[in-house]
């Protein structure tokens, strides 16, 4: 899935005309908008509250059977790919989510607006592109025009892409076009069919579809309430988040009213291997930030804080800033 479809026009050597979103395309980014803001749900605590005692809380608080499993309190320091081959993994992930061949032999990336620094670091990484801020909207394009920007990216995501739309793009409009016919045989362009996903692909690709999520539910009765720490994928099909379930574990699940599958973390097992993964394969966007508020309630409930009203405080304030991505903003 991916965010926008613009229509590129290349206009000469230093400069390209941007035709206006299609409404069907905006009306796609509302909706991915909203669906990441629903909760598959994870960890389940039940909450009574009567007096409102941390002593209350520590006799009423139930939490899922399945033991918390420990995580280091360290958080690892912040780690960017360090050669190509972690490179274009993190690339093609991040095509596979936002990304776009064009049929004007140019690769498209929509970059929310807060991820603007993302979109600068990747032009330097690929030594080609040019970035534009959409008029009125809060975001920014990466747009790699330059035949020798484009043969660089498909040397660094070949093997690496999963999806198979973004794999027929680069056949149908990259290398089975004119320009490119003295160099098709020379590339060798496959899907990665692999299960291995121990590189920067899911990063990538979580840093375009994926949402931390932390919810507060009010019970039918008005006295309980439900805190759920969810890490979520919305997708047209579900054959990318059967990838990623074998791989971390958690559920697939399907709104027919949206026609949308959703893969979401559903237990302390796979909020483990979440954490895992992301602490070794670090996000590159502000998304980061909400990662590291997530991983942080799972080591307040690790550390039994939650048991306490200071604990769930802390709780309720990080879900308050969960998606706040200001430059400003901190842990």
């Amino acid at each position: 899935m991916y965010i926008g479809l613009l229509t590129l026009l290349y206009a000469g050597t230093t400069s390209l005309l941007i035709n206006c979103f299609n409404y069907s395309i905006l009306k796609d980014i509302v909706k991915k908008l909203k669906q990441r803001s629903k909760s598959a749900g994870n960890i389940l605590l039940l909450l009574k509250n009567k007096n409102g005692t941390s002593e209350t809380l520590r006799n009423e608080i139930v939490v899922n059977s399945e033991n918390i499993k420990y995580i280091s309190d360290h958080v690892p320091k912040h780690s960017k790919p360090i050669n190509n081959v972690q490179l274009g993994h993190y690339l093609a992930g991040l095509i596979d989510g936002d990304g776009h061949f064009s049929s004007a032999q140019q690769l498209v990336i929509v970059f929310n607006n807060p991820d603007a620094f993302l979109a600068y670091y990747l032009k330097e990484k690929l030594g080609f592109g040019n970035i534009r801020k959409i008029s009125n909207k809060n975001a920014y394009l990466l747009i790699v025009s330059n035949k020798e920007g484009i043969l660089r990216v498909l040397n660094l995501i070949n093997n690496k892409l999963r999806t198979k739309n973004k794999f027929d793009q680069v056949i149908k409009n990259i290398l089975n076009h004119k320009s490119y016919s003295e160099i098709k045989e020379s590339i060798d362009f496959t899907l990665n069919l692999t299960d291995d996903l121990n590189n920067y692909w899911l990063a990538g690709f979580s840093d375009a579809d994926a949402s931390f999520q932390i919810k507060i539910i009010k019970r039918i009765n008005k006295k309980n309430k439900e805190i759920r720490l969810n890490y979520q994928i919305d997708q047209k099909n579900n054959d990318i988040l059967v990838l990623i379930k074998n791989y971390i574990g958690g559920n697939i699940g399907y709104r027919k009213s949206q026609n949308t599958y959703y893969y979401g973390s559903t237990s302390f097992g796979s909020a483990k291997n979440v954490i895992n993964y992301f602490d070794k394969f670090n996000l590159q966007s502000k998304k980061h930030i909400s990662y590291l508020r997530w991983r942080k309630v799972y080591r307040l409930i690790q550390n039994r804080e939650h048991l306490t009203e200071k604990g769930i405080n802390k709780i309720i304030k990080l879900k308050a800033l969960i998606n706040f991505h200001e430059d400003n903003t901190t842990i």
